[in-house]
């Protein structure tokens, strides 16, 4: 599958960059722009929603 990511709209050319692709109804992937090809994070709906309260 391949993913669709977005840049956040608070990510900035220096740092805090940070791309968001929604793989299914129920997953929701993270990663750092910078780093295309490295970890990414995964979250499901509840979790996605958690971290978004406490940034």
């Amino acid at each position: 599958m391949r993913l669709v990511w977005r840049k956040s709209s608070r990510s900035t050319p220096e740092r805090n960059c940070v791309e968001v692709a929604f793989r299914d109804l129920h997953t929701v992937m993270a990663r750092d722009s910078k780093q295309g090809g490295g970890p990414r994070l995964r979250f499901n709906r509840a979790e996605w929603a958690a971290f978004l309260r406490s940034v």
